[in-house]
């Protein structure tokens, strides 16, 4: 897997919050889904995603 910089993550964040201004409250549960499931296709790694998935649940 590939690691992101720190100024890498600083972009996917604000790409993400601007993508989520983008899809309105009202949709936002769907863009993040639709994001995770090509998120999971271009990874390519069904356990590595299931294992990102457990990490994310951690601490809500």
């Amino acid at each position: 897997m590939h690691t992101l910089t720190a100024t890498d993550l600083e972009v996917v964040y604000d790409v993400l919050a601007d993508a989520l201004d983008q899809a309105t409250p009202a949709k936002a549960e769907l863009f993040l889904t639709k994001l995770a499931l090509l998120s999971a296709h271009a990874l390519g790694d069904a356990q590595a995603f299931t294992e990102l998935a457990q990490c994310a649940l951690q601490d809500l």
